[in-house]
């Protein structure tokens, strides 16, 4: 007699370009080897990424269980030994079921809740990497978060406070949540909702009086080049600053004069997955990750999340979430 496939609920996508789907009747993932393990899932944030992922780009299906994919690159859930874990999938996330490797888990603090769990360590990710390993962030020194009203760019002012930022400058366009940045370590906001010149004028005026030596940036197009300009020198000795690229929300290109590199002492990079060493990616796991989600247990990282149910996935997809909010669906 034929053994019954187990089944589970979970968020599949059928076709390029379509709206992710609840089922109920999803295969289970099978364990292949010695190295993964299968996670009962919790809770599981819905970033920008999973939204892009899950727009065709990666999936091409035809429309029956065999080939759709279930969405969502990491979560939090329950081990066999109910043991509580933060984790990337082997396969998806957003699932009852999820397959995981051992060597890429976090084990999570006994009181954190799953939502908060499962939305800070992306934007960790996206920040604690970029300050420390593609900008050398140093105590004492001045950080600019460019499009710092997100969601991580709010844990990006936090967690360069905790590294030792002497001086915190943070753009982004909601009022309100510039305001919530001053109260979260920084010490000024500027708007993007304000003509170019005088934009540069007050990136040029801080640069003077406090020299900026990291520039993290989540939005990139226009932002940017209005920030390279304010940076460009005029001939003589410049200040270097370390630029990192981390998003591009506002434009996945910019116009760049060759004046501005040749009359500043500039170094521009980014930060992803492609730019780490596997080294820098253990790290992330084994001390980086377990360090912040403890701080945010005890209410030193601020972690702001908006939470729906598993099955309301299809209604919400393309819902947009509050400035400085991470929307995560609960199991």
């Amino acid at each position: 007699m034929k053994k019954k496939t187990k089944e589970m609920k979970a968020i599949v996508m059928f076709q390029k370009g379509g709206t992710p789907q609840y089922v109920t009747n999803f295969p289970v993932p099978n364990v292949n080897n010695d190295d993964q393990l299968i996670m009962t899932v919790q809770a599981v944030a819905i970033k920008h990424l999973d939204r892009s992922m899950a727009s065709g780009t990666h999936y091409s299906t035809e429309g029956d269980l065999s080939h759709a994919k279930v969405i969502g690159g990491d979560g939090v859930g329950l081990l066999e030994d109910g043991t509580r874990v933060f984790a990337l999938g082997v396969t998806g996330t957003m699932a009852e079921k999820a397959l995981i490797d051992k060597k890429r888990m976090v084990v999570l603090p006994e009181n954190i809740a799953p939502a908060i769990a499962a939305a800070l360590p992306n934007a960790v990710a996206g920040s604690a990497m970029a300050l420390l390993y593609r900008a050398d962030m140093q105590p004492g020194e001045t950080v600019l978060i460019n499009g710092a009203t997100g969601f991580t760019g709010r844990i990006a002012v936090q967690v360069a406070r905790l590294y030792g930022a002497k001086k915190i400058i943070a753009t982004g366009r909601n009022e309100q949540s510039l305001k919530d940045l001053l109260e979260l370590g920084a010490d000024a906001v500027i708007t993007i909702r304000q003509d170019d010149e005088g934009f540069i004028e007050q990136i040029k005026n801080i640069h003077q009086a406090t020299p900026i030596d990291v520039v993290v940036d989540y939005i990139w197009g226009h932002p940017a080049e209005m920030i390279l300009e304010a940076l460009k020198g005029e001939g003589n000795f410049t200040h270097r600053t370390r630029y990192v690229s981390v998003g591009s929300m506002a434009g996945d290109k910019i116009q760049l004069s060759a004046a501005i590199l040749r009359s500043v002492d500039l170094h521009l990079t980014g930060s992803g997955l492609g730019s780490w060493t596997k080294e820098q990616m253990k790290v992330l796991l084994t001390e980086i990750l377990p360090a912040m989600l403890q701080l945010a247990s005890e209410g030193k990282i601020r972690v702001d999340v908006e939470t729906i149910g598993i099955s309301d996935i299809e209604s919400i997809w393309k819902m947009e979430v509050a400035d400085g909010k991470r929307l995560v669906a609960l199991f």
